[in-house]
């Protein structure tokens, strides 16, 4: 769902040494000087530049906030996919981007807390409360760039483990139920006092961990999001979802199973572990290194029978809740076609995609997207 910190392209330049005294006794030091009032005047300009940029951007935005009401969504075009859930076909195509250009590092002229704290009051929302509910084998580690960024822009940000996961320290082949990998989710839901709401958001296989507990808790959930995540219908389990993949489509997610037989070779497997060799392709192929290696340490198994546990989904509940879809095109273990074949089967409320990200986009921090929501 996913964000975050822009880095800067630019190298380190090593800074300029002044002469002493004359600079006119020295051997080629006019030129020399030339470059250093040259260095700084091209400094100056660009720095003149971005901040033009920048005032343009906002100044953009305020015209798209205020002319609202002729139909057109506040947000920058270039950036996201929008797909309203209107009475057309579940068929139709999703309307593409009106720009083809791919979104640079160097874009986002914004810092980080400008892009969450735009325009938003935050006493203004029906709740502030972001609860993070991580992919199979992933853990509330894998958050750990949104929770900042979050937090930066005034809002309460929970990141739970579920069983097995992270630090949670039960085994994960003992785990037997959907209910029971979920249970840290809906026990935490279950606390909330009366009226207190929150804004689920689910990765990968947590998109069926929080379909789960909206069906359970409809009246805490005021919305979902599923970031490049299994978002199901009444019925169906994820391991259904998986079995959609295109014929031809990338084989990764196969070739990176490791199946573990806790109970014996002749009992269905309790666990699937990813082969740690191939998990920068699968999940990380846009994603820096240092969160490759973070996810190499702390990885664990993905729990098997949640997986084939299907779904019961209800209308009156689950269907009660505002859900939106966050695309990743360059996913290699949720395909982009089968993103979209969910999308087409149940229509979430808008669609956004963000452009370049692989299946761990939290890991990219120049893509924000809390400012959508």
């Amino acid at each position: 769902m996913h964000l975050f910190l822009s880095q800067n392209p630019c190298k380190n330049k090593k800074p300029t040494k002044r002469l002493q005294g004359n600079p006119q006794t020295a051997p080629n030091s006019s030129n020399r000087w030339t470059r250093i009032r040259s260095t700084r005047k091209d400094n100056h300009d660009e720095l003149i530049h971005e901040q033009a940029l920048a005032a343009a951007i906002l100044f953009r935005q305020h015209q798209q906030q205020n002319g609202s009401a002729s139909g057109s969504f506040p947000f920058d075009r270039s950036v996201s996919l929008r797909h309203p859930n209107g009475s057309g076909s579940k068929k139709t195509q999703l309307p593409r981007s009106s720009s083809s250009r791919a979104r640079s590092l160097t874009d986002p002229l914004l810092q980080p807390h400008q892009l969450v704290n735009q325009d938003i009051k935050l006493d203004d929302l029906e709740t502030n409360h972001f609860v993070l509910v991580h992919g199979g084998g992933f853990g509330a580690w894998c958050w750990y760039k949104t929770i900042a960024l979050l937090e930066e822009g005034g809002f309460k940000v929970t990141a739970v483990d579920l069983t097995g996961s992270g630090i949670h320290s039960f085994d994960t082949n003992g785990i037997t139920s959907l209910s029971q990998y979920v249970k840290p989710l809906t026990d935490f839901l279950d606390k909330l006092v009366d009226g207190e709401k929150t804004i689920l958001v689910g990765h990968d296989f947590g998109g069926a961990c929080i379909s789960y507990a909206m069906e359970l808790f409809p009246h805490k959930v005021s919305k979902a999001i599923f970031v490049a995540a299994a978002m199901l219908t009444n019925g169906q389990s994820t391991l259904d979802m998986f079995s959609q993949k295109a014929a031809g489509s990338s084989d990764l997610m196969q070739q990176a199973q490791i199946f573990v037989y806790a109970n014996g070779n002749n009992n269905p497997p309790t666990a699937i572990n990813l082969d740690k060799s191939i998990l920068r392709d699968l999940l990380f192929n846009q994603s820096p290194g240092k969160d490759v290696a973070l996810a190499s340490v702390s990885i664990r198994p993905i729990p098997f029978p949640p997986v084939l546990e299907k779904l019961s989904l209800s209308d009156l509940k689950y269907g009660t809740v505002r859900r939106f879809y966050i695309e990743t095109p360059e996913d290699n273990a949720i395909p982009i076609t089968l993103q979209e074949s969910m999308i087409n089967s149940s229509p979430p409320e808008k669609v956004f995609r963000l452009k370049g990200a692989d299946h761990s986009p939290f890991s990219l921090s120049h893509k924000p997207c809390t400012s959508y929501w």
